[in-house]
């Protein structure tokens, strides 16, 4: 499992702050603010994402792609549960195997086993599989709320 401590100095925080998310380190023995599941997961407060050096990637990246995926209202009050539908869930997971691909050790692959070892379920058994096969709910919701374009690109904007 990729952890944010394998990650390149200011990795995350460069491709989350497109986002005008901010990245907050907490110390290894402290709790994570904002964590639904408790350490070592990602919290989120507003714009604000909490993270541990043995915190999960795909954990960052999913609370951070809830954060890009709500609205705006959603997006002034957000405190830990980040709430949404299915169909927002999805597109969550989607954008954030996309947003991977801009992270040196991660990429589309490792996060999809990464997700799967977490605990993910898909109908197809993987995320892999879900990502490749299954998804077109997913890429229909992020494209028709332009946060990706056609070809798969993030447009760098959050959900209006």
């Amino acid at each position: 499992m990729i952890l944010v401590s394998d990650l390149k100095q200011n990795e995350l925080q460069d491709l989350l702050g497109r986002f005008s998310l901010l990245v907050n380190f907490v110390a290894e023995e402290d709790n994570i603010p904002g964590s639904y599941w408790g350490a070592p997961e990602a919290g989120i407060i507003q714009n604000q994402l909490y993270v541990r050096a043995d915190t999960p990637v795909h954990s960052a990246l999913h609370e951070a792609c809830h954060y890009i995926c709500m609205d705006c209202e959603r997006r002034e009050t957000l405190h830990t549960d980040t709430g949404g539908d299915y169909d927002e869930e999805n597109a969550v997971c989607y954008l954030q195997i996309l947003l991977s691909n801009y992270l040196s050790a991660v990429g589309e692959k490792q996060l999809c086993l990464d997700m799967d070892a977490w605990g993910y379920t898909f109908r197809l058994g993987s995320a892999s599989a879900w990502f490749e096969s299954d998804a077109e709910d997913a890429y229909s919701w992020l494209l028709n709320h332009s946060l990706i374009d056609s070809k798969k690109i993030p447009t760098w904007t959050v959900c209006q």
